[in-house]
């Protein structure tokens, strides 16, 4: 028999809504003509049409869909598919023979989906590999900070120990839940650790079936219940900030001076330790703050109160490297001298923290010098702002924060702070 007559084309279907052609998000189709007969496939793929090569019958160099996949990587997969459709018709050339509809499509969703399949097949991509590839692609799309980069290479790890040889199929319900049981049980973490561990692999799995490399939908109804306790708010009350400011530090450590003086500037401007670390004098106005946060990209203007211009007053004819407004240390540093500050303080009040691992209840009593980092400097400024009586949404704006639920726990306290401080009347 002579070669099968047929030709193959990629095109855009035509849909009409309410009687209007669609242009936007418009699926990709694959008809095969031959001996007589007309099929349509579905790639899978959708495009908007005007990044739609009608003459070349593929996407424009360049271009993207709505799922962020790229016009290569659909490009080479409709290459791959009209390769299957010439190498079926030849076996049944060489067969001698002419392939019904029905057996085009059977062999070719068995092309498709065979060990052969090059890559988009779930079990033939490496899934650490495509770890590599998710963290370089978002992080580099969201602009991610080296401690978010960090979290997924921890996460990887978690992963690589967990279990070898991985693959997409794993994460149905059962190795969900699985990784749950090993994280609680090997990696001896609490669960509101395992939750964010578990966000960090749903984000993973959410973006390879964007990509077309995960077929396995359990994650997107995978919704554990583990207990949790409302996380405590480490901050500052006035008193406690007051005994800090005017704490006396011993001569032999006078490196708690600028450690203070760098924690009381986030206390009375609600700034982060990365923002002041990035500080520069030219960010530092006649009478307030003009910079650009680094966890969020964000332009913020913060008016300054006496407090907080004293502190830069005192720095100001002191030259640090990068020209920066203050003498700010690495956040680990930070924590550790802040700890040592806060205990000379004697902020010394019995904190009880209570956590669950699997359904087990566990408290500790902690004293509060111990649990003061970096960031209780910007609860400190947030929850007596609002104990003063600031609205929140003033508060949100020198803030940087976006949404009110995030303000709501800060609210609870202030609203306690209000509460406490009107029973000293009765004391009259």
């Amino acid at each position: 028999m002579s070669n099968i007559k047929r030709n193959i084309i990629f095109a855009l279907e035509n849909r009409k809504k309410e009687g209007v052609l669609i242009t936007e998000n418009v699926p990709i189709r694959m008809r095969v003509i031959y001996a007589n007969n007309r099929i349509d496939f579905s790639t899978g793929f959708r495009i908007d049409a005007s990044k739609w090569d009608n003459e070349k019958e593929r996407i424009k160099n360049g271009c993207t869909n709505k799922l962020k996949q790229s016009s290569s990587d659909i490009n080479t997969r409709l290459s791959e598919y009209y390769t299957y459709l010439q190498n079926i018709f030849k076996t049944f050339e060489t067969r001698n023979t002419i392939p019904t509809p029905k057996e085009l499509k059977e062999e070719f969703k068995n092309a498709i989906t065979s060990d052969d399949s090059n890559g988009f097949n779930s079990n033939k991509i490496n899934f650490m590999d495509s770890i590599d590839e998710f963290t370089k692609e978002t992080g580099r799309q969201n602009n991610w900070t080296d401690a978010t980069f960090q979290k997924f290479t921890t996460m990887k790890r978690h992963l690589n120990s967990f279990k070898t040889n991985l693959n997409f199929e794993y994460f149905d319900e059962k190795g969900l839940n699985d990784y749950i049981i090993f994280l609680r049980d090997e990696k001896d973490m609490r669960n509101s650790t395992i939750e964010k561990q578990v966000g960090f692999l749903k984000w993973f799995l959410r973006w390879a079936d964007k990509k077309g490399y995960n077929k396995n939908k359990a994650y997107d109804f995978f919704k554990p219940k583990l207990k949790n306790a409302p996380k405590t708010v480490i901050f500052l009350t006035w008193e406690e900030l007051t005994k800090l400011t005017n704490c006396k530090i011993p001569d032999k450590k006078q490196y708690l001076e600028r450690v203070r003086d760098v924690f009381l500037f986030s206390c009375y401007t609600g700034l982060r330790h990365s923002d002041i670390y990035n500080l520069k004098r030219n960010n530092v106005k006649k009478d307030h703050l003009d910079f650009t946060t680094k966890k969020t990209g964000e332009r913020l203007i913060v008016e300054l109160n006496k407090h907080s211009e004293s502190i830069l007053k005192k720095y100001k004819n002191i030259n640090f490297e990068d020209n920066k407004a203050l003498p700010v240390i690495s956040n680990q540093n930070m924590n550790d001298y802040l700890k040592e500050l806060a205990e000379l303080a004697e902020i010394n009040e019995s904190i009880n923290q209570i956590h669950y691992k699997g359904n087990k209840r566990i408290e500790v009593n902690s004293p509060k010098y111990s649990l003061i980092g970096t960031h209780a400097g910007r609860r400190t400024f947030v929850c007596n702002a609002l104990a003063l009586g600031i609205p929140a949404q003033v508060v949100m704006k020198w803030t940087g924060h976006s949404d009110y639920a995030s303000m709501k726990p800060y609210i609870g306290i202030a609203d306690s702070i209000k509460a406490d401080a009107m029973t000293k009347f009765n004391q009259l």
